[in-house]
C-alpha cells in the first residue's frame, strides 16, 4: 500500500541536521583536521543550519577536543549534536562509558543510534531482541532525564530501519517504540544500505504513521546514496511527514555518501516552499554554493562541476542555441536564477558554441558584441583549435589571448630564444631537474639568460622563468599556481600521444582574488606546460594594465 503523503502547509519548516563533521568524514580520503572540523561548524551556522553533529566523543581524542572547544565559538542558530551507540548489553544505562561521555560533551542534542533490523540484532550485537529494545530505552531515557543542569534532548537514529521493516514490520516499530518510551523527542528513519527507493519510502511511511500515531511531527529522514535516490527518497520522506533531514555537505560519506544537503534544501526551500535554513528574504541558500566549494577545499576535493544548483556547471551553457535563448529568456534554459544558490551563469566557448556565446561570454570586456565577423573568426579559430586538442572551458584566460590576438593588440611582453631542461638521475638518488630560460624582455638590448632548480621541469621552467621577468615586471611576484591536470589527447598513439595540460592560476588585480585558467597542446609535455605557464602571466600582466 502507498500512503497519500500528509498535507504540508507551503511553509511549514523542515529542520537541517548535518553531519558532515561525523558520518562524511568516513568518505574515502576524507580528513578532518580538528581546526578543520571548528571551521566548518562556523561555516555551517553561518549557512542557517539547525543541528551539526560533531563526532562521537568517546571514538577518539580529536572529538572529545571538538566537544570542548566547540562551547567557546558564538554560534547565531546552530545546535550542536553528539552522536553514541546505545548502551552495552549487560549493563546499565549509568554506568555504561559510552553513555557517560555522550552526556560529558554537554552537548545539548544527543544522538543515539540504535539496531532496527533483527538481523543485526541476532548477527551482529548477538543480544535477545528484547533485550535490544531495553537497550533503545534505557539509552534514551538516561540520556533525555538526566539531571546536571544542561538542557538537552535525543535524537534517536533508527539504523537499517527500512531494510529492518521490510524484514520485521513488527519488531522495527517496536524498536520506535522503544525509543519514544524513553523520550526520543526525533526518530530518524536511516536508509543506512542506500537500497531504498522512494515508493518504498512513501509505503513504510504511511504504514509506520497509522501503526504509531504519536511519531507524527517527530520523524526524520537519513538517507545515503548507493542506489542514486538518496535526494529523492528525501524528499519523498518530508512529503510523507517527515520534519528533518540529515545528511552531508556535497554528499561525501562512506562507500557512495549521504544524501547532498546542498541538493536538499535548495528543493525543500526554492521548490517545495518550505521554511529550511535560517536566513532574511532567502539570503541563506544564497550561502549554498559558497558553503559547498569551502567544504571540499578543506577536505582537500575536486568540486563535483556538475553537482546540481552549485556544481561551476550547474549554469553553463555551451550549445549556440542554448546560449542564444538564455540571452533572450534566462529560464528558457535555466529551472531557478542561478544567484538564489549564490552560483552565476557560464556560458562556454567551444567547437559547439555559435557566435552569440563569443558575444555572451567577452562582448561587453571587448566591446565587440556588434562585430559580428570578428565572433565569426574567432569562432572558426577555437573550432580548428580544439579540432587540435585544446579546451577552453576551463582556459578563459587563454581564450581571451585569441581574443587579443584577432583585436590586434600588442600582448609581446618578451621574445624567448630558447628553453631547456635536463633531468638526471643517479641510482637511488632524487632525481634533479635544472631548466634554462633566454629570453628578450620588451625593449631591453640584451638577453635575460636564467637557470632554476625545481622539482621536476614545470617547477623549474617556472621558476628559470620568473627569474628572466620578476625586474621587470614585479606584478607576476603574486601570481600562483593553484592546479594542474594532464590528459592524453589521442590515447591511440600510446606514449607518443598528444597530450593536453590545464593549469588554473590564482593573482590579485587591483586588491581582489582573480582565479583563471590557461592551456597548452602539444606531443611533448614540456612544451604544453610552457604554453600554459606563459599564456598565465601574458595574460596576468594584461588585466594588471602592464603595457609591453
Amino acid at each position: 500500500m502507498t500512503m497519500t503523503p500528509q498535507k504540508n502547509d507551503s511553509q511549514s519548516r523542515v529542520e537541517i541536521y548535518d553531519t558532515t563533521l561525523r558520518d562524511g568524514a568516513q568518505g574515502l580520503g576524507v580528513t578532518f583536521s580538528l581546526v578543520d572540523k571548528l571551521n566548518i561548524t562556523q561555516h555551517l551556522d553561518s549557512l542557517g543550519v539547525d543541528f551539526i553533529e560533531g563526532g562521537y566523543p568517546l571514538s577518539n581524542p580529536k572529538d572529545e577536543a571538538y566537544f570542548q572547544q566547540v562551547r567557546e565559538l558564538d554560534l547565531k542558530h546552530a545546535r550542536v549534536c553528539a552522536f553514541g551507540m546505545t548502551r552495552r548489553r549487560g549493563t546499565v544505562a549509568r554506568e555504561d562509558v559510552g553513555m557517560n561521555a555522550l552526556l560529558d560533551s554537554q552537548a545539548p542534542v544527543i544522538t543515539i543510534v540504535g539496531k532496527t533490523w533483527d538481523l543485526h540484532v541476532d548477527e551482529v550485537l548477538r543480544v535477545s531482541r528484547e533485550e535490544n529494545l531495553e537497550m533503545i530505552r534505557d539509552s534514551v531515557d538516561h540520556c533525555a532525564h538526566h539531571d546536571d543542569g544542561v538542557q538537552r534532548e535525543v535524537f534517536y537514529d533508527a539504523e537499517h530501519f527500512f531494510d529492518g521493516y521490510k524484514g520485521n514490520p513488527k519488531y522495527a516499530l517496536a524498536t520506535l517504540r522503544a525509543a519514544l518510551e524513553g523520550g526520543a523527542s526525533r526518530l530518524i528513519l536511516c536508509d543506512t544500505n542506500g537500497g531504498s527507493l522512494p515508493e518504498c519510502i512513501s509505503r513504510i511511511m504511511g504504514e509506520l504513521v497509522k501503526a504509531i500515531p504519536d511519531c507524527v511531527g517527530k520523524l526524520g529522514i537519513h538517507a545515503h546514496n548507493d542506489s542514486g535516490v538518496a535526494v529523492a527518497n528525501s524528499l519523498t520522506a518530508v512529503r510523507c511527514g517527515a520534519v528533518q533531514v540529515q545528511g552531508t555537505i556535497n554528499g561525501i560519506g562512506e562507500r557512495c555518501g549521504n544524501v547532498d544537503l546542498t541538493t536538499v534544501a535548495a528543493n525543500l526551500k526554492l521548490k517545495m516552499g518550505h521554511d529550511c535554513l535560517y536566513g532574511e528574504n532567502g539570503e541563506s541558500t544564497k550561502r549554498l554554493t559558497e558553503t559547498s566549494r569551502y567544504v571540499y577545499g578543506v577536505a582537500n576535493m575536486n568540486p563535483v562541476v556538475n553537482q546540481p544548483f552549485v556544481g561551476s556547471a550547474a549554469f553553463a551553457h555551451k550549445g549556440g542555441m542554448h546560449v542564444h535563448a538564455v540571452q533572450r529568456i534566462a529560464h528558457s534554459y535555466e529551472h531557478i536564477n542561478p544567484e538564489q544558490v549564490g552560483n552565476a551563469r557560464k556560458v562556454l566557448v567551444s567547437e559547439l558554441s555559435g557566435a552569440s556565446n563569443i558575444a555572451a561570454t567577452l562582448g561587453d570586456k571587448f566591446d565587440i558584441n556588434d562585430n559580428r565577423a570578428l565572433q565569426r573568426e574567432v569562432l572558426e579559430k577555437v573550432q580548428d583549435l580544439e579540432n587540435q586538442g585544446y579546451e577552453f572551458e576551463a582556459a578563459m584566460a587563454s581564450f581571451e589571448l585569441l581574443l587579443h590576438d584577432a583585436l590586434g593588440r600588442d600582448r609581446n611582453y618578451w621574445t624567448l630564444d630558447h628553453y631547456r631542461c635536463s633531468i638526471s638521475k643517479h641510482n637511488g638518488d632524487v632525481p634533479v631537474t635544472e631548466a634554462v630560460v633566454r629570453m628578450r624582455v620588451g625593449d631591453n638590448q640584451g638577453d635575460e639568460y636564467r637557470v632554476d632548480e625545481g622539482d621536476g621541469p614545470v617547477n623549474a621552467l617556472d621558476g628559470a622563468l620568473r627569474k628572466c621577468l620578476k625586474d621587470h615586471y614585479p606584478q607576476l611576484a603574486s601570481l600562483h599556481l593553484r592546479d594542474y591536470k594532464v590528459r592524453v589527447v589521442n590515447a591511440t598513439a600510446e606514449s607518443a600521444a598528444k597530450v593536453r595540460v590545464v593549469i588554473q592560476f590564482a593573482g590579485k588585480v587591483e586588491g581582489k582574488d582573480q582565479f583563471f585558467g590557461t592551456i597548452g597542446v602539444s606531443e611533448n609535455i614540456v612544451d604544453a606546460s610552457w604554453q600554459a605557464l606563459t599564456d598565465a602571466m601574458t595574460y596576468y600582466l594584461i588585466e594588471c594594465g602592464v603595457t609591453p
